[in-house]
């Protein structure tokens, strides 16, 4: 067997290079760079093997903040429809736990990150090494094993050899549509460092088939009689829409058929709403046409969704009683949910073979009528949320007018990306989408901060795309740092900052469940009373914006908004538009979501609240 001697993080850095996926027939790169920040624990290992083996087929991003890093590569694998991603390096100790969030975001969201944490010695002979975390109870045991519950496949490289098996298992993991999501490989500082005899064969072409698989026959059969069936059926799409591209099929089959679609976070523009079967958004945060419409289905195809609590408004969305589910989707744990039938399988080649099923049948007259009653009947709330002509408290835009101002201002070549807060929840319910890759959601695990850092991702992924950041303040102070890295790679970001002085989602959940005011405003605290509910503080976000070598700009009306975004559309280099917004809401819901009252409380708003709660949670029902 020929070998060539070298150390371990080289041969990682050359394996990397020559992974691939194949899908259609078409090839794609599967780590299209290492995004990562230096420290002891990987700068002469790992990082070394970069420097020296990398090149242009495996370029090097410098990140701001590990956890950012890793959302950036869960936003370039979701726009590369999971047929790519970035590779995270990182030293011991904080900077490994930092990626932790990143990397639950990216299972919870079943898309594929590559995670190469550095770790304490192997050879255990500085132990404790700078950073280490002992543990009494073993010494096989660091920080990185922390990383387990949200790795999709986790192993840690203690000799050379490993990576042999290691990487190739972790590539595997990456490339499956069903198993995808973080992969962890921690690497001892020593070890990365170490040489060894590798066999030549081991960088060789290595292609990873995704294939369209099907259910079986009888299954297509037993989903058919189900739908044939159906009087008011519903179709529910979520990401695994997008990730199979099928957004043209599951066009193709709702107009032979008739079924409405209501789209998932996840799933938004998997039809698009100006669709006359387009219901938009369903759930929690969900137009009055999709939830309408749920609410008396007879049988609900959920098609790549894993049917989060938004998604099902806390399991009182469908409240037929005889409603049955048609699962379609790669993952069988979530094929199984609500009692559905599981039709295990890709979604654009399942949805092809159920049309062939129940080719000739549509859904009856009176349901395609009920439709166009519950789409004509949203438009008066939408444009009641939305209107220019509604004036607020304080004078200042209400969020929804931004979300309008902004949906008509974007195209279908743009792309806003956006995640945790009241932005997702108002955003999910108005905006109308112009294309399928315009609406970009982080909402799986909800996670505050991915908003700047999703936004270089995807300008990674799609160069060609104006890419936008819309984010609120609290978001922007958690975590906005890679606005940097976005000046120095040259790519273009706009971040669109709507600022509420608040951590406002969670204020207006607080207060509209019997709470009062506390902790949430970003208030100084008060000599009188102790509590933070003293002025506001006040924050140039502006200002910040320019130290990072961005250009801002402020807007405080609809007028000003347009102007603001014309110009950071004319500009080549990153930008950020900061508009002050009224704390108040005028969003209205059509679901409901389950968020506990305190049970025992001297506040009245609160009992009331809780008493209120009592009654919704009996409308919760369990499908099995």
């Amino acid at each position: 067997m020929k070998t060539v001697r070298t150390t371990v993080g080289a041969a990682i850095v050359r394996f990397l290079q020559v992974q691939y996926v194949r899908r259609d027939g078409v090839e794609h790169r599967l780590i299209h760079g290492i995004t990562g920040i230096f420290g002891h624990g990987n700068v002469t290992g790992l990082g070394q093997a970069i420097e020296e083996h990398g090149g242009k087929a495996l370029p090097y991003y410098q990140a701001k903040n590990e956890q950012a890093m890793v959302h950036m590569a869960t936003a370039f694998a979701k726009t590369r429809q999971r047929l790519g991603t970035l590779a995270c390096t990182s030293s011991i100790g904080p900077g490994a736990t930092n990626m932790i969030t990143g990397a639950a975001t990216a299972t919870v969201n079943r898309l594929p990150v590559l995670l190469l944490p550095g770790d304490i010695f192997a050879n255990r002979r500085p132990a404790p090494v700078l950073q280490q975390l002992e543990n009494p109870g073993s010494q096989d045991i660091s920080v990185n094993d922390c990383f387990k519950p949200v790795s999709r496949y986790w192993d840690r490289i203690n000799r050379p050899e490993q990576i042999l098996t290691a990487l190739p298992e972790a590539m595997r993991v990456l490339a499956d549509p069903a198993e995808t999501g973080a992969v962890t490989i921690a690497l001892p500082e020593d070890v990365q460092s170490e040489g060894f005899d590798c066999p030549v064969h081991f960088f060789a072409k290595r292609v990873y088939d995704v294939a369209r698989n099907v259910p079986l026959a009888s299954q297509i059969r037993a989903a058919a009689e189900i739908l044939r069936a159906a009087r008011r059926p519903l179709i529910v799409a979520g990401g695994g829409v997008h990730y199979s591209d099928a957004c043209a099929e599951l066009q193709a089959f709702v107009e032979a058929t008739s079924i409405p679609v209501a789209v998932t976070q996840a799933g938004k523009g998997a039809l698009l709403e100006s669709h006359h079967l387009g219901l938009g958004a369903v759930g929690v945060t969900g137009t009055l046409a999709a939830n309408r419409i749920a609410l008396e289905a007879d049988v609900v195809i959920t098609l790549g969704t894993r049917l989060s609590d938004f998604t099902t408004a806390s399991k009182t969305q469908f409240q037929n009683p005889k409603v049955r589910f048609i699962a379609i989707n790669v993952h069988a744990a979530d094929a199984v949910k609500h009692g559905a039938l599981p039709l295990l399988g890709d979604a654009r080649a399942t949805l092809a073979a159920l049309g062939r099923a129940v080719r000739g049948w549509k859904a009856p007259a009176s349901h395609a009528r009920a439709i166009a009653r519950a789409k004509a009947e949203w438009e008066k709330p939408w444009r009641a949320m939305t209107s220019p002509r509604r004036p607020s408290p304080d004078g200042l835009l209400y969020q929804s007018q931004v979300i309008r101002v902004l949906n008509e201002f974007t195209d279908g070549r743009s792309t806003v990306v956006h995640a945790s807060g009241g932005i997702p929840g108002d955003i999910h319910k108005l905006w109308r989408c112009k294309s399928s890759t315009d609406y970009h959601s982080e909402y799986g695990y909800s996670c505050m901060g991915y908003e700047v850092a999703g936004a270089l991702g995807v300008k990674l992924a799609d160069p060609d795309r104006e890419v936008y950041a819309f984010l609120g303040d609290g978001s922007y102070l958690m975590l906005h740092t890679e606005l940097l890295t976005a000046v120095q790679e040259g790519r273009k970001i706009t971040l669109v900052l709507n600022d509420n002085r608040a951590f406002g989602c969670i204020h207006n959940l607080q207060r509209g469940q019997g709470g009062r005011s506390f902790g949430n405003e970003f208030r100084q605290r008060s000599r009188t009373t102790g509590r933070l509910d003293g002025a506001y503080v006040e924050v140039d976000f502006a200002d910040n914006a320019r130290s990072y070598g961005a250009t801002a700009f402020s807007a405080r009306t609809e007028e000003e908004l347009v102007e603001a975004l014309t110009s950071a559309k004319a500009e080549t280099n990153s930008c950020l538009v900061y508009v002050p917004v009224t704390a108040e809401s005028v969003m209205q819901g059509f679901s409901w979501w389950d968020v506990p009252p305190a049970a025992v409380s001297g506040v009245a708003s609160v009992r009331a609240a809780r008493a209120a709660y009592d009654k919704a949670v009996q409308r919760q029902r369990f499908h099995y």
